[in-house]
C-alpha cells in the first residue's frame, strides 16, 4: 500500500515537469534543493547525519548522485518527446532490475522475475512504435533513465536498514544537488536536452510547481517508498512502479491533451505494460516473503 501511494504521487511529477517552464537541469536542481532545505529544519535528521559512519555517508552519496541524473535523464526525456512517453519508458526497469538486483543486493536470482520483467518488452515495443519520429531521442534517454531507475533502486534495498528514511533522503538528495553542480558545466556540452543555467530563478508560477513537486510528489514518496523497501524486493517495488505512466498518461490525457501526439499502438502497448503488473501476485510469493536474507553492506 505504501509503494502504491508512492506511484500515485509519482504519477504527477511528469504532468509537473511538462508544466514547470525550467530545463531539466535547474528543474531537478531547484526539487532537490529545496527536500533538502525542507529536512535540514528537522532536528532528528541532524542527529542521525552526525551519528552515520563514514562509509555510509559516501554509499547514500554514491546513490543519491545516481538518484540525481536518474531525475535529469528523466526530465530530459520530457523535454524531448513528453510526459507520457518518458514515463512509460521507465516500465524498462523492470528487466533491468530483475538482473541488476540479486548482484547489488547478493539475493539468490529469480528467473521467474526475470520473465516477468521481458514480459515488459512487447509492451515497451508497440509505445516506442506509436510515438512520432521526432520524440524518439526522448525513448533513448527515457531508457538510460530506467537503467539509472534500476541501480539505485537496487542499492537503496541494501541500504534501507541503516538509518531512517528521512536521513537517507537529505543525505542522498544533498548529494544529488552537489553532483548537479559539479556536472553543470559539460552537461549541456554532452547534451543540450540535460543542459541548462543550473541557478536561473523560476517564475512565481514556477516557483509554486517546484514547491510542490519537491515536497508532495518526492519528499514524502521518497522517504516512504524507502520504509517500505525494508519489507519487499526492489524488483516488487518496480513492477508496481510500473503503474506510474498508467497514471501520469491519464493525467497527461485531461490537462495536457497529450493524446492527440499518440497513436493506439502506443496506448495497447500500456495495456501490456499494466497487465505484467497485475499477473504478477498470480505466480507465487516474491522472494522477501520466502526466508531470503539480504546480505549487510560490506
Amino acid at each position: 500500500m505504501q509503494i502504491h501511494f508512492c506511484v500515485v504521487l509519482w504519477g504527477f511529477t511528469a504532468i509537473l515537469g511538462k508544466l514547470i517552464s525550467l530545463a531539466a537541469l535547474p528543474l531537478v536542481w531547484w526539487r532537490m534543493l529545496i527536500v533538502v532545505a525542507a529536512l535540514a529544519v528537522v532536528p532528528s535528521v541532524a542527529r542521525s547525519l552526525r551519528a552515520l559512519p563514514a562509509r555510509l555517508w559516501l554509499a547514500y552519496a554514491c546513490v543519491g548522485g545516481l538518484v540525481a541524473l536518474h531525475w535529469l535523464t528523466f526530465y530530459a526525456a520530457i523535454k524531448l518527446a513528453n510526459a507520457s512517453v518518458a514515463a512509460t519508458c521507465i516500465a524498462l526497469a523492470a528487466p533491468m532490475t530483475a538482473i541488476v538486483e540479486p548482484w547489488l543486493t547478493r539475493t539468490r536470482f529469480s528467473a521467474r522475475d526475470l520473465l516477468l520483467g521481458i514480459a515488459v518488452l512487447p509492451g515497451v515495443v508497440l509505445v516506442i512504435g506509436g510515438v512520432p519520429t521526432g520524440m524518439r531521442d526522448g525513448i533513448v534517454v527515457g531508457a538510460v533513465s530506467a537503467l539509472l531507475v534500476a541501480v539505485f533502486g537496487s542499492l537503496n534495498k541494501r541500504l534501507a536498514h541503516r538509518t531512517g528514511a528521512l536521513t537517507a533522503t537529505a543525505l542522498e538528495l544533498g548529494a544529488g544537488v552537489v553532483v548537479l553542480s559539479m556536472l553543470a558545466p559539460v552537461l549541456g556540452a554532452i547534451m543540450p536536452a540535460l543542459g541548462g543555467p543550473l541557478l536561473e530563478l523560476p517564475t512565481a508560477r514556477d516557483a509554486l510547481l517546484l514547491v510542490v513537486l519537491a515536497l508532495a510528489c518526492t519528499l514524502l514518496p521518497f522517504s516512504l517508498s524507502f520504509l517500505a523497501l525494508r519489507h519487499i524486493s526492489a524488483f516488487s517495488a518496480q513492477l508496481a512502479i510500473n503503474l506510474e505512466p498508467v497514471y501520469s498518461i491519464l493525467l497527461a490525457i485531461v490537462l495536457l491533451g497529450e493524446q492527440r501526439e499518440l497513436s493506439v499502438r502506443f496506448y495497447v502497448g500500456v495495456a501490456i505494460i499494466l497487465a505484467v503488473v497485475f499477473v504478477r501476485p498470480f505466480f507465487g510469493p516474491p522472494r522477501e516473503v520466502t526466508g531470503e536474507l539480504v546480505a549487510p553492506v560490506d
